[in-house]
């Protein structure tokens, strides 16, 4: 079997040692060259042709933003961003994943080496991932702005505030719920989402749609009244819940074990919706690797929600949602720039099939 040949780009010699010796203990993949910066990796690129990239972002002689921006333009390869846990890292890293990066993994501590099995099993699951991924050509502007048509609002009325709209998505989930939620009226019903990602960015995540939305963004802190209007995103440490006190939704973190490896976890969050929401639930799952979320959107389907799912030619990664649409979850496969029109009519009961499972 043909294994997945990597290129490191990372200024420090250390981490760049540190990353070759991770990536070569795989016996799935192999790095076939380190670069200390840009320039130097865009000759290797040419010369070595490598199936994936991993890319810090802080470098001399060019800024890893403005080579990742670059290369999606000219030459659309899979990237996994390396990045610093800190505010600023945090925004870069968005920035990367809007300019077409697959995914990103946190930069190694120097005293890694006590829990360097767990940390390499992360980066080989991300390039494994990256690999398969769709990877689009950067269209000029394209990463300034969001993807496909504004559904008619104004059109959306009568909507149930005993609604919910519930969302999962993890590999391109950010970019995905991103395209959702800034097309959603202020006047929505309340979200719920789980993405796949570690503490430290989900705060960043969640101030970054709240910036680009008309509704509001934020973190979850547990105990939240689930208001209309509202989406409340899963802590990166954290399981997120639907309850209900007497007539009121509510939210509940939990740090109960990883589900389908993940904390927080999408079948947590669907399983919830089934038992608290019921038909009054439309679930979403979004662009993913793995089956993290079909149990649980099947769950959601048999408790009466209606339950929609990004479709493959739109999908970085179309394994959740594969996996749903396989175990009968799912009642309609949807493009990723009509989700956000699909979710509003199926609101208003306004529904015109776009395709029916």
């Amino acid at each position: 079997m043909k294994k997945i040949s990597v290129l490191v780009i990372d200024d420090s010699a250390l981490i760049r040692k540190l990353l070759t010796e991770i990536i070569n203990s795989q016996a799935d993949m192999e790095v076939i060259g380190a670069a200390p910066d840009p320039l130097v990796a865009r000759e290797m690129i040419r010369t070595l042709n490598p199936d994936v990239l991993t890319l810090d972002v802080e470098m001399p002689r060019m800024d890893g933003l403005d080579f990742l921006e670059k290369l999606m333009r000219l030459r659309p390869m899979p990237v996994v961003m390396v990045s610093t846990l800190t505010e600023r890292g945090s925004e870069v890293t968005f920035r990367a994943l809007e300019l077409g990066a697959v995914d990103f993994v946190a930069k190694p501590k120097m005293d890694i080496r006590h829990g360097l099995e767990a940390y390499g099993e992360e980066i080989a699951r991300k390039i494994r991932v990256a690999s398969v991924a769709r990877v689009r050509r950067l269209e000029p502007g394209s990463a300034n702005a969001t993807n496909g048509r504004t559904p008619q609002i104004s059109e959306h009325h009568g909507i149930s505030t005993e609604k919910l709209i519930i969302i999962g998505a993890s590999t391109g989930g950010t970019e995905a719920i991103k395209d959702v939620l800034v097309h959603l009226p202020p006047d929505c019903p309340g979200i719920l989402i789980a993405q796949h990602m570690p503490p430290g960015f989900t705060r960043s995540f969640a101030e970054r749609l709240n910036r680009l939305c008309k509704i509001e963004v934020k973190e979850s802190e547990g105990g939240e009244r689930v208001l209309p209007g509202h989406a409340y995103i899963a802590p990166g440490h954290s399981h997120l819940q639907l309850k209900k006190n007497g007539a009121n939704y509510m939210t509940e973190l939990s740090q109960a074990d990883p589900v389908n490896r993940h904390r927080p976890s999408v079948d947590v969050l669907f399983q919830s919706a089934a038992q608290y929401a019921g038909k009054n639930a439309v679930g979403v799952i979004l662009t993913g690797m793995g089956k993290d979320g079909a149990a649980g959107m099947l769950a959601m389907h048999q408790a009466g929600a209606y339950n929609l799912a990004q479709d493959e030619d739109s999908s970085v990664v179309f394994g959740m949602p594969r996996e749903a649409i396989a175990i009968g979850a799912v009642d309609e496969i949807v493009s990723l720039r009509d989700m956000a029109g699909r979710i509003l009519s199926r609101l208003t009961g306004t529904v015109r099939q776009a395709v029916r499972i």
